[in-house]
């Protein structure tokens, strides 16, 4: 379980990072600046969640049998994927109606770092 987190962390920290800077180069001239922006927001959230990967990693080097500690990364993920991804996809498209399905994706960060508490409460 460790291998995979830190691989998909990694990943996700580089998908990031690509995007930022196609944020910053190609978008900057071709999005209005409140679109920019919730793009901008995307990346950030990409990115501290890509770093909450590698933390669950890192932690099921000692832990690999913790439960909480997979949902966590998975739910990471997720929340990656909902909520990063509607805000690229709104911003991008103009798609207003894909703001409603981003709060799921801030749902599923919440209950991955829940459940990060709940791994390091319970570890022996």
């Amino acid at each position: 379980m460790s291998k995979l987190f830190l691989s998909i962390g990694s990943i996700c920290a580089a998908l990031a990072v690509i995007l930022g800077a196609f944020g910053a180069h190609a978008l900057k001239s071709n999005l209005a600046a409140d679109m920019l922006e919730i793009f901008e927001t995307g990346v950030q959230y990409h990115f501290y969640h890509a770093l909450g990967l590698l933390a669950v990693g890192f932690l099921a080097i000692h832990y690999p049998e913790s439960g909480y500690l997979k949902w966590s990364g998975w739910l990471m993920l997720a929340g990656i994927i909902i909520f990063s991804g509607s805000l690229y996809i709104l911003s991008i498209s103009g798609v207003r109606w894909l703001g409603a399905i981003t709060p799921i994706g801030g749902v599923s960060f919440i209950a991955a770092w829940l459940l990060l508490s709940i791994a390091i409460l319970s570890a022996n």
